[in-house]
């Protein structure tokens, strides 16, 4: 086992990674951007290396800073965690040469299945179920509209290089197909430098449904079950859970084959996540994330496994050491993502400084963050702030601790989609287990407009009297004026978060 590891990441699973290390006696090494100069993990790792810069392209995403800092410390092998170069086959091949360990799958393993194109060819030759679709590239407009016609609308245009729902239109018609390909096409070249696109079947009121993995250097493999993903907007997940309310026992095992084979296919090793679209007791292949998945930890909860490790031992060459038969689900657990976006406005972003933390507690609660009080929320990196975890012994009694610990839970100084979880926890057909991945989309979660014009006449109520009484204005009040004043309105009106205890603190909003 690594004595010393580099972890190339930030925020949550910069931290995640370094408290497994700690625990097994493995020392660890942060890097750092110059806006991340007093992020929770500099302070505790082993050690820390400045990068330097203020943006990604400057710091987290450059490799030869990286590699230095990996080489000036004696790190032994690096973690990408997830997101900048975590999929990055050039960054892994680097590593490699630079004679370190990659805590990842093989450099080809990345290539192959960070290209969808050429992954669905090696699906369709590995007997894995698929999405009716192209298997080479469009070249243009033209074909891909020759496909669409074809299979039939609606379709869905995609990145053959995608991801995080970048480079993906859903086309109705005939005569929207063009500016949509240009349009994806365009985003996609800005994204990831690869424009090339496909068309597939778009299936209406699917479920998002993903297969945990992992394989050793030996050949072995086994996988932990499925995480339900469907809860979701423009294709990026906000609720998780584990294992699926519409997967049964047979489905299971067939997917987690399915899955196995996927792996099996490009002589897979590390941790991994096939990812497939479900209706009914049908399900097809969609994509293979090549690393650790944000929603990791419902797994981990629900089967007792540190994936991290299973990551480290795999990465050292370690055998695997059990078979399926040892994997056992017990319980649910259910992971709501805490991002910076405010969603009853279309989950725009929502910048500022943190004031206030509180952090839910009592049993079988799981909080994984890298926030702290002060700390600056800005626009250069992921939005996501951190994920609330929480176990119960059934699905009902899950839903029952997240919407208490999401009422407890106070971030203050920015929104937070933590408001659109507790919607997600109080709607009955997530509570009954019948949705689907547009079922978030076509929630509600506006406040009310009369709700807000009470607000808004209040602040100026109260601006008007502290203008005429400004000497008699208690602190209480006037704190509370500031709020208002600069529309920090809170959310305990909202529709779908009945007896919320959010209302207004010293620190912000509570979202």
């Amino acid at each position: 086992m690594f004595n010393k590891i580099l972890i190339a990441n930030r925020g949550e699973i910069a931290l995640r990674v370094i408290r497994t290390a700690r625990e097994q006696g493995i020392q660890t090494v942060a890097v750092y951007s110059e806006a991340d100069a007093c992020a929770l993990h500099t302070r505790l790792a082993d050690e820390a290396i400045a990068l330097g810069g203020f943006m990604p392209s400057e710091s987290y995403l450059d490799m030869d800073k990286i590699l230095a800092a990996a080489k000036k410390t004696g790190a032994e092998a690096i973690h990408p965690g997830y997101g900048f170069l975590s999929e990055n086959a050039e960054f892994a091949r680097r590593v490699v040469k630079a004679g370190m360990a990659w805590i990842g799958p093989p450099p080809d393993a990345i290539t192959q299945m960070g290209d969808k194109i050429v992954s669905r060819q090696i699906m369709k030759a590995a007997n894995v179920p698929m999405v009716p679709g192209m298997t080479e590239p469009a070249a243009d407009a033209a074909v891909a509209r020759a496909a669409a016609d074809e299979m039939g609308y609606p379709v869905m245009l995609k990145a053959a290089a995608g991801g995080g729902g970048k480079g993906i239109r859903i086309v109705h018609k005939p005569e929207e197909l063009e500016s949509a390909f240009k349009t994806a096409s365009g985003e996609a070249l800005a994204g990831f430098g690869d424009g090339r696109m496909y068309v597939e079947r778009y299936l209406v009121n699917t479920r998002h449904i993903e297969i945990q993995v992992v394989f050793d250097a030996h050949g072995n493999g086994v996988h932990y079950g499925e995480r339900e993903c469907s809860m979701q907007r423009r294709h990026q997940k906000l609720v998780e859970e584990c294992p699926s309310p519409a997967v049964s026992v047979a489905m299971r095992e067939e997917m987690g084959a399915a899955a196995l084979r996927a792996g099996a296919a490009v002589n897979y090793e590390g941790a991994g996540t096939v990812e497939f679209l479900a209706s009914g007791d049908e399900f097809f292949f969609l994509e293979m994330n090549t690393r650790l998945q944000v929603e990791h930890p419902v797994t981990e909860m629900v089967t007792g496994i540190d994936l991290v490790w299973e990551q480290l031992r795999a990465a050292a060459g370690e055998q695997l050491g059990y078979g399926q038969d040892a994997i056992h689900m017990r319980g649910h657990s259910i992971e709501v993502r805490l991002n910076a976006e405010d969603p009853s406005n279309n989950y725009l972003p929502s910048i500022g400084t943190i004031g206030n933390v509180r952090i839910p507690g009592g049993p079988w609660v799981r909080f994984d963050s890298g926030i702290y009080p002060n700390m600056e929320v800005g626009l250069n990196y992921d939005p996501m702030l951190g994920k609330l975890i929480v176990w119960a012994p059934d699905r009902m009694q899950a839903i029952a601790r997240m919407r208490r610990s999401l009422e407890e839970l106070n971030i203050g100084g920015v929104r937070t989609s933590a408001v659109a979880g507790l919607a997600v926890m109080n709607d009955k057909g997530f509570q009954e287990g019948e949705f689907h991945t547009q079922y978030l989309e076509q929630m509600d979660l506006q406040e009310p407009a009369s709700e807000r014009d009470k607000v808004v006449a209040a602040a100026t109520a109260m601006r008007r009297w502290k203008q005429a009484n400004r000497a008699a204005l208690s602190p209480r009040d006037a704190d509370r004026l500031g709020w208002l004043a600069r529309g920090r309105v809170g959310q305990a009106s909202h529709p779908h978060i009945a007896g919320s205890t959010a209302g207004f603190s010293r620190e912000g909003s509570r979202s």
